[in-house]
């Protein structure tokens, strides 16, 4: 694990495969951090009008919001054990940052798994829990915030859904994702 300086120059970049493309996202970092706390902001919202919906009361766990702020490390934890090779962690609190850095190649199956995992089990898996069992309000929230959370996770997802041809490989390099069909 590292601290992250904000000079991606110092980040493990892996030299780039013949034909690769990178993805299309937002090279600003404040460019991205703002359309990602934008959405982070509207799915949990949405998350918390299901909540509402399906009890009829405005629904809020304490520990639901500490549980989810304390599962950040091991939402990272999670990205990095569906890597095979070396994988980095850094964070940068005082900007809200946590990622993972690893930089071998994945199949798009292998990178949207890696991607989703932790927003199933700190996100996905709670929320259905107080879904099932509306008086576990702690699961509620934590599943709202930790699924809210995850937006980075799901741009990653959408970008490898819209943009790799079938039968691509993916990988990171720095705090870039980018593709390529090996040849």
């Amino acid at each position: 694990m590292g601290k992250y300086s904000g000079d991606e120059s110092t980040l493990p970049q892996r030299e780039h495969p013949e034909g690769y493309v990178p993805f299309r996202e937002p090279q600003s970092m404040k460019s991205l951090a703002i359309r990602l706390n934008i959405a982070a902001i509207a799915v949990m919202a949405l998350c918390f009008y299901i909540l509402y919906l399906r009890t009829g009361r405005f629904v809020f766990s304490d520990w639901g919001v500490l549980a989810a702020t304390a599962a950040m490390f091991p939402h990272e934890f999670l990205h990095a054990i569906c890597f095979k090779g070396d994988v980095y962690i850094y964070q940068n609190l005082k900007q809200g940052m946590l990622f993972v850095v690893g930089l071998e190649d994945m199949t798009k199956g292998r990178f949207l798994f890696m991607s989703l995992l932790p927003n199933i089990v700190f996100g996905f898996i709670p929320f259905l829990i107080f879904l099932i069992n509306p008086s576990l309000s702690f699961f509620g929230t934590l599943g709202a915030v930790s699924i809210a959370m995850g937006a980075g996770d799901y741009m990653n997802v959408f970008n490898a859904l819209t943009q790799m041809p079938s039968g691509a490989l993916t990988y990171l390099s720095g705090m870039h994702s980018y593709w390529y069909i090996k040849g």
